[in-house]
């Protein structure tokens, strides 16, 4: 499974096209919190989201003739565009199945990063079933949005630069979702720092995670409608969930009202645009879902994508 030296190979794998984000902080944000919180900010990252990390270590450990056949791959935005852009690093092609509610941003700019876009109705169809036909009928090779040790690998890379520029944290929060990001996370965490404590948060109406933790085995539940778009997997990884199991402390929930605040906090007093998936973790810790006690907290933001529309909204 994930190693720290994994983690560690996909930092310089990827280097030529991941950007070392920003560590920030809010005098603001620390006040309503009531501890010193250090925002890893992966909005700022190429393609607006952490995704980049692990798409980048997968293609770019493709060889030749696997990329002569080119990549497939699924996702509601942040995952398609991090495929697409390093797909076109390397000069292969992209096909990406998106959903037919994906915010209009995300496919406008999966597209203008070259990949051809099939879509799906997320309520009735199958991404994953659609990624499989075609990467059988073309020879591609499918790079899954979460569930790969190369895409867990390269999403711990964030955590890793987080703790070499802030080593003395006492907990670390990451958004949930299909959980390659967390678990990528919580393996750089706990091998880097081992009291390190590490906790995931997902949205109220997409809890299948949380639930998962509550019955030892990996739940799926129906499609959600949460305003987090990014976090909508109706079940953890099968290669993800053993690694959330082992290695994180709990899953907190927030509803879609705690996130929208969020964005707007952070949006207004720290002038820092996030999505609502990216505010989750964030969310978390404004609204006191973290046990007491902690003084220094990581909160890993995963994106900033959003429809203006959707932004207008809240």
């Amino acid at each position: 499974m994930i190693t720290l030296r994994k983690i560690q190979e996909a930092a310089e794998r990827i280097r030529p096209i991941a950007k070392r984000t920003p560590v920030l902080t809010s005098a603001s944000f620390n006040e309503r919190a009531g501890c010193e919180v250090f925002f890893k900010c992966e909005n700022f990252q190429k393609g607006g989201a952490f995704k980049i990390r692990g798409a980048a270590n997968m293609i770019f450990s493709l060889g030749p003739e696997q990329l002569r056949n080119g990549v497939v791959a699924f996702s509601s935005g942040n995952h398609a565009q991090a495929t697409a852009i390093a797909a076109r690093h390397v000069g292969t092609k992209a096909t990406i199945v998106m959903p037919t509610d994906a915010p209009r941003s995300k496919v406008a700019a999966t597209r203008g990063y070259g990949a051809e876009i099939v879509t799906y109705d997320r309520m009735t169809e199958d991404r994953i079933a659609i990624g499989k036909r075609l990467a059988a009928e073309t020879g591609a090779t499918l790079v899954p949005p979460f569930d790969h040790e190369l895409i867990m690998a390269g999403q711990g890379t964030a955590t890793l630069e987080l703790l070499e520029d802030v080593p003395d944290l006492d907990a670390l929060v990451v958004c949930g979702g299909g959980g390659g990001l967390i678990a990528g996370s919580a393996v750089a965490a706990t091998e880097t720092k081992p009291d390190l404590r590490v906790y995931g948060v997902e949205p109220e109406d997409a809890n299948d995670t949380w639930l998962s933790m509550q019955q030892g085995m990996r739940v799926e539940i129906a499609p959600p409608r949460t305003i987090a778009d990014g976090l909508r997997p109706t079940s953890p990884g099968e290669l993800t969930f053993p690694v959330i199991k082992e290695r994180v402390e709990r899953i907190l929930l927030v509803t879609d009202d705690e996130i929208r605040e969020t964005v707007k906090f952070v949006l207004l007093r720290m002038k820092m645009l996030v999505e609502p998936s990216g505010a989750v973790p964030a969310a978390a810790v404004m609204f006191g879902k973290l046990p007491k006690g902690f003084q220094r907290v990581g909160v890993i933001v995963s994106g900033g994508n959003v429809d203006w529309e959707v932004l207008a909204g809240m």
